[in-house]
């Protein structure tokens, strides 16, 4: 029998972005995120690996958590093209609608849904024979992404989940599957 992999994914916390309801950019955490990272630290448990994505963010989330983590590019955040820094309301609601609701279209010109899920899919096979207990740092795209493959849900249920800044969602790999923890 092989051994479960823990796999812990944390959502960075609030962003100034995120609080304007603008796409992000590469934009840091605020006060109120740092604080929400500092809360959520006792929750998150000792890892054999640490991992975050690339952006600001989620490299301030690892530190804030206290943890020395390593880039893993496959965990940035969905590329929003040349929506990027742009406030919601300012996108052409007609290109909004074909967004949120076909995963196989981008009409940002960025990252489709279902290129993101492949994605993530891809990192967390690597994780399947490598590592014990894992924690990430990232977004909750990739927490979404992450857990349409363990639930093997397609993929335009991606916009029904909603993770919480510096939540924590729990994985486990048992030889053969992913399961959701919490």
């Amino acid at each position: 029998m092989s051994e479960v992999v823990r796999l812990t994914l944390v959502s960075h916390g609030m962003t100034d972005a995120m609080a304007a309801g603008r796409f992000p950019t590469d934009e840091p955490l605020n006060a109120l995120g740092r604080g929400q990272v500092a809360d959520a630290r006792g929750g998150v448990k000792a890892a054999d690996r640490v991992y975050c994505g690339p952006e600001a963010r989620a490299i301030q989330t690892a530190d804030l958590l206290g943890m020395r983590a390593e880039i893993e590019p496959k965990l940035a955040d969905l590329d929003h093209g040349r929506w990027r820094g742009e406030v919601l309301g300012r996108v052409q609601p007609a290109e909004l609608a074909i967004w949120l609701t076909d995963p196989t279209q981008a009409p940002h010109g960025g990252e489709r849904i279902v290129e993101l899920i492949a994605r993530v899919r891809t990192w967390m096979e690597s994780l399947t024979s490598e590592h014990v207990r894992v924690v990430a740092a990232t977004h909750p795209a990739v927490i979404r992404a992450a857990m349409l493959v363990v639930l093997d849900a397609p993929p335009k249920s991606f916009w029904r989940i909603d993770i919480a800044p510096a939540s924590a969602t729990v994985l486990h790999f048992r030889g053969h599957a992913w399961t959701l923890r919490s």
